[in-house]
């Protein structure tokens, strides 16, 4: 709980809509103390000042790009001072491409990378004091990533999207491998299609319309779900697929 008031904190990147904003809600609703990061100011103060009115929370908010280095460690160094401690790092912020390996530009492929990968190492590595920290002796305190079903099962022009996300629920397996007995335990969270912004082009004539997918709120029950789990209860991988004759595709 929080040093300062006996209540929980989380981070959540990508926190200002879609499925960041959705488990924002989802904990806020639970009584957490939260901060919440984006790149558009605007949008991320909307999101805050609406949770702190409905739910009565602190609500931090800390625009930051998820490729600039220096964003993401003040980001963290942000969280750590204003609550001195983290029961959840909620990875969210990504981004997606759709495009065949024959044609996928590497430099696309570069900043899947820095965004997906790169970015969540790094949160993870910088928030791990104050995790460990938080989850004492006998506590918990958990990593929540974002990934994809598509890091899971292939899904064609999703090759290098996938990719990253794969390399992800890795990322997760082996943290949990290192800190999982010091009570900080990694989930990587795989759903399908979820009714975002990023499933936008898949949404028209032929695709899958926005009421049969996942929502941000069947997300959020997940990620809330994995902050209940005590010290000794380790969750790698939750897998999230939407019905049909094809479970594993996205």
């Amino acid at each position: 709980m929080n040093e300062r008031d006996g209540r929980r904190a989380a981070l959540i990147t990508g926190g200002s809509k879609g499925i960041g904003a959705a488990i924002a809600q989802c904990l806020a609703a639970d009584g957490w103390d939260l901060t919440l990061s984006a790149r558009t100011r605007e949008t991320l103060d909307a999101t805050a000042a609406s949770l702190r009115e409905t739910y009565g929370v602190r609500v931090l908010t800390v625009p930051a790009d998820m490729t600039d280095e220096s964003a993401v460690s003040a980001l963290v160094a942000a969280h750590a001072d204003e609550y001195g401690r983290c029961d959840a790092l909620v990875v969210n912020a990504g981004m997606g491409n759709k495009g065949a390996v024959e044609s996928f530009p590497p430099r696309r492929f570069d900043r899947l990378y820095q965004v997906n990968l790169r970015a969540p190492f790094q949160l993870m590595q910088e928030m791990l004091p104050t995790l460990r920290a938080t989850a004492g002796d006998d506590g918990t305190a958990k990593v929540i990533a974002i990934a994809s079903s598509t890091g899971v099962y292939p899904e064609p022009e999703l090759s290098a999207y996938g990719a990253t996300k794969a390399a992800l629920i890795s990322l997760c397996e082996t943290f949990n491998t290192e800190e999982a007995v010091n009570g900080v335990a990694a989930t990587a969270i795989c759903p399908g299609y979820v009714d975002t912004d990023m499933s936008e082009w898949t949404k028209g004539d032929g695709g899958i319309p926005a009421e049969q997918m996942i929502s941000g709120a069947d997300v959020a029950a997940v990620a809330h779900a994995v902050t209940q789990l005590g010290r000794y209860a380790v969750l790698p991988q939750a897998v999230l697929t939407r019905p049909g004759p094809q479970l594993h595709r996205a």
